[in-house]
């Protein structure tokens, strides 16, 4: 929807912005493309091709992917609340939970895939209407 001329982004868009300006300030690496998808009150981040060349290369074997997986979540732990505060700040509902490790194999929880996925899934403390959010989901 064009405001004052300019096209208006919608939550998902400012949020997949957001994450992907984030992700590549804290690693260096942007990732290829950023999905963002919201059910209720559960927002959900897939950064997809988002390690580097080198992680995606020591991920090869599980000791190397242990390393990756564990940088990963060291970083997601201790740098994501800006990340947070920035998405309360998008959607004016804040964040409740914030969990960035689904490996899919076993159902443990990790960080990144060796494909070079990435999945963040936040818990917010309220719903958001789907008027407000003005669309089911966007991937740049």
């Amino acid at each position: 929807m064009p405001v004052n001329g300019k096209l208006q982004l919608t939550m998902a868009q400012r949020i997949a912005q957001a994450v992907s300006v984030f992700h590549e300030n804290l690693t260096g690496h942007a990732p290829k493309s950023v999905t963002v998808v919201l059910s209720n009150n559960t927002l959900v981040i897939t950064l997809h091709e988002a390690l580097s060349k080198a992680e995606r290369v020591l991920a090869r074997n599980p000791a190397g992917a242990a390393q990756v997986q564990d940088f990963h979540r060291q970083l997601f732990n201790t740098a994501s609340q800006p990340l947070r505060e920035e998405i309360t700040q998008i959607t004016g509902v804040d964040v409740r939970e914030a969990a960035a490790e689904i490996e899919p194999k076993s159902g443990a929880i990790v960080h990144a895939f060796t494909s070079g996925d990435m999945v963040q899934v936040y818990l917010l403390t309220d719903p958001i209407s789907e008027a407000v959010w003005n669309g089911a989901g966007y991937s740049i």
